[in-house]
């Protein structure tokens, strides 16, 4: 290999280091906020820890970054970037994280199906239950 291409690894795997240890702390904070309340801001961090720790299931909707104060959006951000660089599963950076997510995303998902029920039943309780 080049002396340039190994600078350039280096580089990213500096980055991808950096990413990662701004994402602990991000994504230990966004933790505690999804787990501690239930306003419209709780709900949406809430959804997207979801979608980072299986995001098939529960797809992230970026125009909620718009939705929250800067500084939850910029906490996603910053996990979100740690998530390109495919270091370490977020839930895996925060102690006990995987049975702290797990119970954070069987909210979202009750809360989920709990709408789905409401606009089966009508479309005014779902726009109600928001």
């Amino acid at each position: 290999m080049s002396a340039s291409t190994l600078d350039q690894l280096a580089r990213c795997a500096a980055r991808s280091l950096q990413a990662t240890t701004k994402a602990e702390r991000a994504f230990a904070r966004l933790l505690k906020i999804a787990e501690s309340s239930d306003s419209g801001q709780t709900r949406r961090v809430a959804a997207f820890i979801a979608a980072t720790y299986n995001g098939r299931t529960f797809p992230l909707d970026v125009f909620e970054l718009r939705a929250v104060d800067v500084a939850i959006s910029d906490d996603m951000l910053c996990c979100l970037d740690a998530l390109r660089w495919a270091r370490a599963d977020l839930y895996t950076l925060v102690p006990d994280g995987e049975a702290r997510v797990r119970s954070v995303v069987r909210r979202v998902r009750n809360r989920a199906e709990v709408t789905a029920d409401l606009a089966r039943s009508s479309p005014f309780a779902a726009a109600e239950h928001r």
